[in-house]
């Protein structure tokens, strides 16, 4: 029996459809491995980001004052939600001008492991929760 040319329109749209969401899925899932344990990055950030960023990721550390433009607020939920992992752990290595962002936030990967960075941006992750 053959098939007629709107069924096989209709496999190949459906066909099409599931490589396409197939597709999407791989490309927005978060990569595995990209973060670290929030637990463990409390130290660092606290060391080296609380005082731009403030105790609560609020933007607001001490240090906030002086800066123009002032340091990214990690609550705002509806923002950090358009960010990566991959991108938060990026501007925690490489500074935020690697990111067409102020060179104000400076690059970390000479102070802290890869590791490290990974458990800052976990960190930094939980403050929009």
């Amino acid at each position: 029996m053959r098939a007629s040319r709107p069924m096989i329109r209709f496999c190949l749209l459906i066909l099409a459809l599931t490589v396409a969401a197939a597709l999407f899925a791989v490309n927005t899932a978060p990569a595995a491995g990209v973060l670290g344990d929030a637990a463990k990055g409390a130290g660092p950030y606290k060391t080296y980001c609380m005082s731009c960023h403030g105790e609560k990721g609020d933007g607001t550390g001490p240090a906030a004052a002086a800066l123009n433009p002032k340091p990214r607020n990690f609550t705002d939920k509806a923002y950090m939600k358009t960010l990566t992992d991959e991108y938060v752990v990026k501007v925690i290595t490489e500074g935020g001008q690697a990111v067409g962002k102020s060179p104000l936030m400076v690059s970390w990967k000479a102070v802290l492991k890869p590791e490290e960075i990974k458990d800052v941006a976990a960190y930094v992750r939980s403050f929009a929760k």
